[in-house]
């Protein structure tokens, strides 16, 4: 038995037999070419690449079909490089110098790898398996290797090196229960269709596919990245009733879909959803979501050569606008940079990209790209509830100068006779420490607040969140982060603006309980989260939440904040689980 400690990307669990995918490179030949043979290899390149665009071609439209028209974009990308002339080019020119097709390939994608690898940034090597996967493919067509994942029928585990995009968009969830690579990050285009398709995953794991082998038992915990080879029976049972309890519990807060978040003293909190593409609406839908708390926008921008105009903007708005209505949408202007990169942005290479010229930064030194998406927002709050707030606010001047681009904008929008809501709502995203302790000052000019506490924590404690060896030093429950959030709660209140969170902390069950003593009522996370945030809602005292928030605020350790947070999360379930009696207030029957 190994367990085996990789990033989780999609949670749940399962337990299953592993799929093993074939390693490519073990099959290639390297043998040269007779000069006689390469006109034939040529031909036979071509045939190659025809099929890849014919298979790319048929996955894009299941893609479209189950998954949507914005996953269906990526293949539209894969598609643009396999008939990129150049790369044509490099492969004939290979071949015609005596190497097989097939290993012309793997030379040529070998040198577009490599220089993705190079860059330190890790939002492009995630890059890298949407170059992969055209590579792949078009070597299997070469020697003939199919492995259609769609025709999989009975319930695996896949494993291998990586698993790209269009594998994938293959899969069903009725046979494939999991995936674990090696490769990979959670803001892969594949773990965000893993997360689409509500299918547990795992990546990061160093050297697992020389490890695993086909047909061996596995566990994979997507929640907490861990994944266990060879279980002995101890651990299968352990992991089925874990599982188990989740599908219990999943079902015990079906029946929470179609009621209001609403204290047992009768405080209402809003939950929203933070979604990153039009198609998760199915997921807000399913999982009872009040509102869009966080509409992410760069999906528009990435794995493109040109730059999303005006109308693809606005008709990606306008879907989900019309879709969940008369739900609020809160779509969050452009968030590029710091490990978001889109080439045609042309953004430059920064030794400290969480620091550099991003969010709105990025939009008011371009007000071009900036103004064009305004008008795409502003057209879209024509269709139903919309709100926009600015990513990154640092100071009162930059939200200044964000309203008067807007003024220009809505201006521009009378005189052509464009409608919009007149009164869209505008907020800014309180992310810094400089924000937060400005938060008076920016309250006046903003009709609300979302506290981004992700990077709020960051950059408070000065951690890189994403970098293994600070990971530890990064806590939410650290006392200057609560009292940053306390400060701002404080400061849109006296304004008379709303204020909610929409960071991962707000995903948190036992979080969920301080969060609401410290006056925050909006709360927004991934979908999968909402029902159990949901139920503790429901379980809490409003004036015990209070007193909760205000004795933790007092406290001088965050590893004390830690387990007094956890603590009064267990007794919380522990005192439900009695039966004790609920007080039902008027506001527990509304939908």
């Amino acid at each position: 038995m190994t367990k085996f400690q990789g990033i989780g990307v999609s949670p749940g669990i399962a337990i299953g037999p592993v799929y093993r995918l074939p390693d490519l490179h073990q099959k290639i030949p390297d043998h040269r070419l007779p000069p006689e043979e390469v006109e034939a290899e040529l031909q036979r390149l071509d045939r190659a690449l025809e099929e890849t665009e014919r298979e790319l071609e048929k996955i894009r439209v299941q893609a479209a079909k189950n998954l949507g028209s914005a996953a269906a974009e990526i293949f539209n990308v894969h598609l643009l490089l396999l008939k990129d002339r150049g790369l044509k080019a490099r492969l004939v020119r290979q071949v015609k110098e005596g190497w097989n097709a097939a290993y012309a390939v793997t030379q040529v994608l070998h040198d577009y790898l490599d220089s993705f690898q190079r860059i330190d940034n890790s939002f492009l090597k995630d890059r890298r398996g949407d170059l992969e996967d055209v590579g792949k493919r078009l070597v299997r067509n070469l020697l003939g290797l199919k492995i259609q994942l769609s025709d999989i029928r009975e319930k695996v585990i896949l494993v291998g090196y990586n698993l790209s995009p269009s594998e994938t968009a293959s899969l069903s969830k009725k046979d494939v229960v999991a995936f674990v690579t090696e490769v990979g990050g959670p803001t892969s285009h594949t773990a965000i269709m893993a997360r689409s398709l509500e299918i547990p995953a795992v990546v990061g794991l160093k050297g697992i596919d020389q490890l695993f082998r086909s047909g061996a038992m596995m566990i994979v915990d997507g929640q907490a990245g861990v994944v266990i080879l060879d279980p002995d029976e101890r651990l299968v049972r352990e992991y089925t009733r874990m599982r188990s309890n989740l599908r219990e519990a999943s079902q015990a807060l079906e029946s929470l879909r179609g009621k209001t978040a609403t204290t047992r003293d009768g405080h209402r909190v809003c939950l929203g959803a933070n979604i990153e593409m039009p198609t998760e609406d199915v997921s807000v839908l399913s999982h009872g979501a009040d509102e869009i708390g966080l509409f992410r926008t760069e999906f528009l921008y990435l794995n493109r050569d040109d730059l999303p105009d005006e109308e693809e903007q606005f008709r990606a708005y306008r879907r989900v606008v019309e879709k969940l209505r008369p739900m609020s949408v809160t779509i969050r202007t452009l968030d590029l940079g710091g490990d978001k990169f889109s080439s045609a942005l042309g953004m430059p290479e920064e030794v400290n990209p969480f620091l550099g010229w991003r969010a709105i930064r990025f939009c008011l030194a371009r007000p071009d790209i900036f103004r064009v998406q305004l008008r795409a927002i502003l057209r879209a709050s024509a269709h139903g509830k919309v709100r926009m707030m600015y990513p990154l606010i640092s100071d009162l001047e930059e939200v200044k100068a964000a309203r008067a681009i807007l003024e220009e904008v809505k201006e521009g929008l009378r005189r052509e006779g464009r409608p919009f809501d007149e009164k869209m709502p505008v907020g800014a995203m309180i992310e810094v420490p400089s924000a937060a302790l400005a938060a008076g000052a920016i309250a006046r000019r903003v009709d609300f607040f979302s506290l981004g506490t992700n990077d709020l924590i960051q950059y408070s404690l000065a951690v890189d969140r994403v970098n293994e060896r600070t990971a530890h030093l990064y806590n939410p429950f650290h006392p200057s982060v609560l009292m940053l959030i306390d400060h701002v709660v404080k400061a849109a209140r006296a304004a008379g603006i709303g204020v909610g969170l929409c960071g991962e902390m707000a995903a948190d069950p036992a979080t969920a309980f301080l969060l609401i003593g410290l006056g925050l009522d909006h709360l927004s996370m991934a979908p999968l989260a909402i029902p159990q945030v949901k139920q503790v809602i429901r379980l809490t005292n409003y004036r015990e939440a209070r007193r909760f928030a205000r004795r933790i605020l007092a406290m001088e350790s965050a590893e004390q904040i830690a387990g007094e947070v956890r603590d009064n999360h267990e007794r919380l379930l522990a005192r439900e689980s009695k039966g004790r009696p609920k007080k039902k207030t008027r506001s527990d029957d509304q939908t």
